[in-house]
């Protein structure tokens, strides 16, 4: 395995009496895709920070590319690109303008800079929408707007904090594609997101946070074998809870959220042959994934922000 080219080791930080990040350490490896998840306030946009030099870690060490932050965060910041949970595009300028500008701040040429916008234009399928202002397009597209940006001092690491929350089905797969494109052409990605699909389709490796701590680690599948069982069957209707509780034996473990019962199983054959008969419950049988191992790791109790 090569070196890392961005590593953070024994991370804490707190503000009064709240420990956000929890002697958090990870690597990420050229070519790379670490995805970050965790509820709200786990400490993945606090981490966010502190990587970009904007806060001040209390103790540990942050190295991008063999250089400490906060310390020489300038230079760590030439190779590296940024999509953050919200827009910040300057509304007064068009497109092909957002993306000059921001070339500008990393002294690039003006000739590279006229260079790289019509290919990051389409890139972030925006050719046609070069001389529109942000205010005139919709959410994905300034999502899109956003990434191409982060491209512009063409970086070899990616930091992107929720870059599809708020996004329709469709933009998000489109984005989803670009990442992919730029995960094909040897660009590494640190990313946080709260969609569990999205972290399975992008994600080499997953880290989960809850309390600022690392809780889990590890390849999105393997998480999911060592953590849960292989199937879920998902049970709905009036009848769902009595099944629940007349057919928990069959179950590994048993979990109820509203309407709905989860039934967690390594053998899920008699308990569908007990539900077929059952016409007061209806019933999903899938295998486990992701979403399931979040709610086993963090819990189902929903979080406030802070």
């Amino acid at each position: 395995m090569s070196e890392p080219i961005f590593r953070i080791e024994h991370l804490h930080k707190t503000f009064g009496d709240n420990l956000v990040v929890n002697d958090l350490s990870l690597a990420i490896q050229p070519g790379e895709c670490l995805g970050v998840i965790g509820p709200n306030g786990a400490g993945k946009t606090t981490t966010i920070r502190m990587c970009l030099g904007q806060a001040a870690p209390d103790s540990g060490r942050i190295e991008a590319f063999g250089l400490p932050i906060p310390q020489q965060v300038r230079e760590a910041k030439k190779r590296i690109g940024v999509v953050t949970q919200f827009d910040s595009l300057d509304p007064d300028f068009t497109c092909a303008e957002n993306l000059r500008v921001y070339g500008r701040y990393f002294g690039l040429p003006r000739h590279v800079i006229e260079e790289r916008i019509p290919k990051l234009l389409e890139f972030s399928a925006l050719q046609a929408k070069a001389n529109a202002r942000p205010g005139e397009l919709s959410g994905g597209m300034k999502r899109r707007l956003s990434l191409g940006r982060a491209l512009i001092n063409d970086p070899d690491l990616l930091l992107l904090d929720e870059p599809t929350t708020g996004l329709d089905p469709q933009a998000r797969h489109l984005m989803w594609e670009r990442l992919q494109n730029l995960l094909q052409q040897g660009k590494s990605i640190l990313l946080t997101t709260h969609f569990m699909d999205e972290a399975e389709r992008l994600c080499d490796r997953l880290l989960v946070l809850d309390h600022g701590r690392k809780i889990a680690e590890g390849e999105p599948r393997q998480l999911i074998r060592e953590h849960l069982e292989s199937d879920v069957v998902e049970g709905y209707g009036d009848g769902a809870r009595q099944a629940a509780q007349a057919h928990a034996q069959l179950a590994s473990r048993v979990e109820t959220s509203g309407e709905t019962v989860f039934f967690y199983l390594r053998d899920p054959k008699p308990l569908l042959d007990v539900l077929s008969q059952d016409h007061s419950v209806r019933y999903l049988h899938r295998p486990a994934n992701l979403e399931d191992l979040f709610l086993k790791l963090t819990g189902r109790q929903i979080r406030d922000e802070g």
